[in-house]
């Protein structure tokens, strides 16, 4: 009895091993995983970046350099091949400081993922976001912190299809806050006043015509009621951008 009693303990204590040192139910490697057809790939998983933009790099870029950047980080992200990144890493190290390259103001909507969307890091760029997407005394003031204190070289206006407050604008909704909040949106609307369509929510064109026409109002909202922005688009230091981000695939078009 006693010998199957230290048998049993023997047991009990090899199977602990086992689970702490060794694991005894069997799962894939962190190094592989498996794709929609059952086969198993090889995945590196080392972080190919942890470090964060130093301010050097940064001055270096212009404009038209952060431009490349973003469309090509798009791209990436549309194909499924997002780098890889500590962001565990990149958060201690921007601690002390940032350099981001380009300010991005953006619609709320939860289902636009900024960074992501340009295959950025922590550090890289500032973003605004506001059901609209449009700018207002807040927003002028971020921007220029960003852009004249700190030093991006970039601003985008980001719209996207399908905006429910684009549709909301077109539609007069009036509910609370969201009334006064749309009315910001309204003159992209009343820009297309000889429109023979039907000027609602449920016409896909028209809402593709509002959206882009409320993008494009804001960027020239921008640098008139930005004169410090303004001046650094003037002397080359600043660019403002317009793109619209599709739904269905992430693409970001951006406009001419």
């Amino acid at each position: 009895m006693t010998r199957m009693l230290h048998f049993s303990n023997r047991l009990v204590i090899g199977g602990l091993l086992c689970v702490l040192f060794f694991g005894c139910t069997q799962k894939p490697s962190d190094s592989t995983r498996t794709d929609d057809q059952g086969s198993a790939t090889t995945l590196d998983v080392t972080p190919r970046i942890e470090r964060v933009l130093t301010r050097e790099e940064r001055d270096q870029l212009t404009p038209d350099d952060v431009i490349k950047i973003l469309k090509e980080g798009n791209q990436r992200f549309v194909s499924g091949t997002l780098t890889s990144r500590d962001h565990s890493q990149q958060a201690r190290k921007a601690a002390l400081g940032q350099h981001p390259k380009a300010v991005i103001l953006s619609c709320l909507d939860s289902r636009i993922p900024v960074e992501d969307a340009f295959d950025r890091g922590i550090g890289d760029v500032f973003v605004a976001r506001v059901a609209g997407n449009f700018e207002n005394t807040d927003i002028l003031g971020s921007m220029e912190f960003g852009c004249k204190v700190v030093g991006a070289k970039l601003i985008l206006v980001l719209g996207h299809e399908h905006c429910g407050a684009i549709k909301g604008a077109i539609d007069n909704v009036e509910l609370g806050n969201i009334t006064a909040m749309l009315s910001n949106i309204r003159p992209a609307v009343e820009h297309f006043a000889d429109y023979k369509g039907e000027k609602t929510g449920e016409n896909d064109e028209f809402v593709h015509m509002v959206t882009e026409q409320n993008v494009r109002m804001t960027m020239a909202n921008i640098r008139a009621k930005s004169p410090i922005l303004n001046e650094m688009v003037s002397n080359g230091e600043l660019k403002i951008v317009g793109g619209i981000y599709n739904m269905e695939t992430g693409t970001v078009t951006f406009l001419e």
